[in-house]
């Protein structure tokens, strides 16, 4: 059902809480976090059916692609020259993948690095080099979830703006 105009209160709240439940997903990876921040505002922008809502998903869209390809091209760049592979991060990936079903929350946490470390040692030789390389490899992760986090902030910004400017 499709209407011009205002969206129910409860339908807002709604909205909030899939919005915000999506910044925790970025912040704490088990959900697809910056999806359902999208998701929520192009539902919320589907209720409206207003030139203003649409701007409003059109804006947060804008926001969160920018921050999606911001989020692999400026850490990527800074673990190039760092001289961190690709593979390192593949195996640190799979570890956190892995870590997460055997350490349920925390494993992700635990595995990224300790994947990313052995593979490290293994290709670096010197347990220093390989620290060296897992501290760049959790700075630039953490610079990803940032730039994410930022994208979906701004994203979550635009639909307050726009839901309180349509009431």
């Amino acid at each position: 059902m499709r209407h011009s105009g205002p969206v129910s209160t409860g339908a807002e709240v709604v909205v909030g809480l899939v919005i915000l439940v999506g910044v925790v997903g970025i912040i704490v990876p088990v959900l697809p976090g910056t999806l359902l921040v999208l998701a929520a505002i192009g539902v919320w922008a589907f209720q409206v059916g207003t030139t203003a809502g649409w701007v409003v998903f059109g804006g947060a869209t804008l926001a969160v692609t920018a921050a999606f390809v911001a989020k692999y091209a400026w850490p990527g760049r800074r673990l190039k020259a760092a001289g961190v592979p690709n593979a390192a991060l593949m195996v640190g990936g799979l570890c956190a993948l892995v870590g997460f079903f055997v350490i349920p929350f925390v494993g992700l946490f635990v595995g990224f690095p300790l994947g990313v470390y052995l593979y490290e040692l293994q290709r670096q030789q010197t347990q220093e080099a390989a620290w060296e390389s897992t501290k760049h490899a959790m700075k630039a992760a953490g610079v990803s979830i940032l730039i994410e986090l930022a994208g979906a902030l701004f994203a979550a910004g635009l639909w307050l703006f726009g839901a309180v400017a349509l009431t």
